[in-house]
């Protein structure tokens, strides 16, 4: 569900069910709903769901024939995959408001209500029964799946307290309505399906092939109109759980997802999700090098082909975005500590990116403590693998011949200034400097210069000796 703030139903909507017939709405099935506002999408040429990267060519397709062909879906895939994205989403194809008797629990259709209260009331007022308007962010259900989830929490079970007022067990009306009777006339998602316990899922069976919900102890039936969305991971499909058969022949489309397939989509996705650097009173100004977000995009992409990581565990998206915002939080300290204004990740900032990498990946190493070392050896390739990318060698030959007498001091402790005497120093940086930096700020001059020294050691142009967070680059020779 949206975090933006839901607006209150327009005041013109109708209020009664008599006005309601006279505006001449019509009542469509959620599938049927879903179907028309995805058709007009595509005729349109707008994408089926707004913000999704890198499934353009791949799954968006599929979930477009899904839902134009009316089927409930499984989207199967590794953990940060934008599944409960893609189910959040789905929310934009249905219309913005809904029209259900007032008072309904599990949002009762004025023109055919289900449920014995909305049928009382629409019987006992007729044309006069009100009207209330639900807007489409209400209408999405999620449940994460879990061992202990029970019957009671999806499809209901008698109310106690309803008991204690008088009511007979025999009563409709005692009846406390699950998860799934009160997604009625809306979109059901449950995440980590595979972690339901078998027993629970059979209780799904009727919702997605007769769609109707049983409430053990009555002979009722409810008639839902429900769209059935569920997400799994593809380890917990086959082994720490299964999707009972019965339950996934019921559903009409399985999808698998995928990582962005490129550092480009990678990079895309980390603008669009990364969380901005928290600004306060006093707080350096940030700039974020296009080369250095290159460098996280294309350490995830290298972590998800290493022989030394899971790769049945995933290599979540989440890794780029932990690994940005980490390397931005590492450059806002140190130009605090410095009392610099401007904030501009380089790659002595690269260091930090172990805390926020350990957590996303599980590391398959022979020998204990060996997970610092695959780490720092993924980070230097991603910036090996840019460097290659973005300098060309041949203009560098010049740098390489002016340190074969000199030393260059780098380093989390050196503040910009310290860079600046370095393109004083050495000259014929300045072309490649400007290549990389166009804006020539000084933060961006100190981060460039540390760029191309850090590439030029990793292509074993340059030697290189750390202590700490002190570094020094030298000539071969």
């Amino acid at each position: 569900m949206s975090t933006a703030l839901i607006p209150d139903p327009p005041s013109d909507l109708p209020g009664t069910l008599g006005e309601l017939r006279a505006s001449g709405w019509e009542s469509h099935p959620v599938h049927e709903e879903i179907r028309r506002n995805a058709a007009a999408r595509i005729s349109a040429g707008l994408p089926l769901v707004e913000g999704i990267l890198g499934f353009e060519q791949t799954v968006l397709p599929q979930m477009e024939n899904a839902l134009l062909a009316g089927h409930d879906i499984i989207l199967l895939g590794e953990r940060g995959q934008a599944k409960t994205r893609i189910v959040r989403s789905l929310t934009t194809l249905l219309d913005e408001w809904l029209p259900v008797v007032a008072g309904s629990e599990i949002r009762d259709d004025p023109y055919r209500p289900v449920s014995r209260m909305a049928r009382d009331l629409v019987g006992a007022e007729g044309d006069r029964t009100p009207i209330e308007w639900v807007h489409r962010e209400h209408r999405l259900s999620e449940k994460l799946a879990t061992p202990d989830t029970s019957i009671a929490d999806l499809i209901g079970e008698v109310d106690p307290i309803k008991i204690a007022e008088g009511r007979y067990l025999s009563d409709e009306l005692t009846l406390h309505y699950g998860l799934v009777p009160r997604s009625n006339r809306g979109i059901f998602a449950v995440n980590e399906l595979p972690d339901l316990a078998e027993r629970i899922q059979v209780g799904l069976l009727n919702v997605l092939e007769e769609r109707d919900v049983q409430i053990r102890g009555f002979t009722i039936r409810l008639p839902l109109d429900v769209v059935l969305v569920a997400t799994a991971n593809p380890e917990d499909y086959t082994n720490r759980g299964r999707i009972i058969t019965p339950l996934k022949d019921r559903f009409g489309a399985q999808i698998r997802t995928h990582y962005p397939p490129d550092t480009e989509t990678e990079l895309a996705v980390i603008r669009q999700e990364a969380h901005p650097p928290v600004t306060f009173p006093g707080s350096p100004r940030v700039e974020i090098p296009e080369f250095m977000a290159e460098v996280v995009a294309e350490l995830s992409q290298l972590a998800r082909e290493s022989t030394h990581i899971n790769q049945r565990s995933g290599v979540s998206v989440r890794l780029s975005l932990s690994n940005h915002e980490t390397m931005v939080a590492n450059a806002v300290r140190r130009a605090l500590r410095l009392g610099e204004a401007d904030a501009v990740p380089r790659v002595s900032d690269l260091a930090a990116l172990v805390s926020s990498t350990q957590g996303k990946v599980e590391i398959e190493a022979l020998e204990e403590g060996r997970e610092d070392r695959i780490l720092q050896a993924l980070v230097a390739a991603a910036v090996l693998a840019v460097f290659r990318r973005r300098c060309p060698t041949e203009e560098l030959g010049p740098v390489v011949s002016a340190l074969d007498d000199r030393v260059v001091h780098a380093g989390d402790d050196l503040p910009t200034s310290a860079y600046a005497a370095v393109l004083t120093d050495i000259p014929s940086l300045r072309g490649p400097v400007l290549a990389l930096t166009p804006g020539e700020t000084p933060g961006e001059v100190a981060s460039a210069v540390e760029f191309i020294l850090e590439g030029l050691h990793l292509s074993k142009r340059l030697n290189k000796e750390a202590a700490g967070a002190k570094t020094t680059y030298r000539g071969r020779s």
